[in-house]
């Protein structure tokens, strides 16, 4: 081989690049450690808490107390000069506690008695308690005093009371306490509605009832 190509050779072996060598990789910060042990921890707690609300349902199997007008009576009745409303009402409620392990409490208990979109009557009852499966009568007296209705209204009740009754609606809110067992206590609202008529006074009876009862 010629002596100029060798040294060619040879030159072009000497540039060849090399490799970096590899070198090792940086060790992980303890901050990113712990941020994945909050993380894992922090799901830990939350498949538990599921896990713990399924089988406190399962067990206890949690309803809401529930309201309905056992009956109704229209005593008297009757409008001013002017629309303001007199009227006698007496309804016999029956708080119900459906749960079979669950009692009950309620600590405050309003109802007030509507006609058309206005308030004509309002009583409070006094606080009380229901064992599971247990149900509660409660007497119901509202009284409606020279209450202002809208010309609209007025005719409406003119007509109800001479044909084929009065329609009322029934609004309670209540503060209700669910105990389960003898540690866990749950506190909220319900508020009850019920839609019922009434025949005419002096004895009208209730016709038709209808409630609802939600949180």
């Amino acid at each position: 081989m010629p002596r100029e190509s060798q040294e060619q050779h040879s030159q072009s072996r000497g540039t060849h690049p090399r490799h970096p060598k590899l070198g090792r990789g940086q060790p992980t910060h303890p901050a990113w450690w712990f941020a994945g042990a909050c993380c894992a921890l922090m799901w830990t707690i939350i498949i538990l808490g599921g896990l713990l609300v399924l089988i406190f349902y399962l067990v206890f199997r949690p309803k809401s107390p529930r309201l309905d007008i056992q009956s109704a009576t229209l005593n008297a009745a009757y409008l001013d000069t002017g629309g303001l409303l007199n009227a006698d009402v007496t309804i016999l409620a029956n708080f119900s506690n459906p749960n079979r392990k669950v009692n009950v409490a309620f600590s405050y208990v309003q109802v007030d008695l509507f006609f058309l979109g206005t308030m004509v009557a309002s009583q409070a009852v006094e606080p009380f308690a229901e064992r599971h499966r247990q149900s509660a009568l409660k007497n119901l007296h509202m009284v409606a005093s020279e209450v202002a209705l809208p010309r609209e209204a007025a005719e409406e009740w003119r007509r109800g009371t001479s044909e084929e009754g009065v329609a009322l609606e029934l609004a309670g809110r209540f503060r209700t306490r669910s105990d389960f067992g003898k540690w866990i206590h749950f506190t909220y609202w319900l508020y009850g509605r019920c839609t019922i008529v009434i025949g005419a006074p002096p004895s009208g009876v209730l016709i038709s009832s209808r409630c609802r009862t939600k949180r």
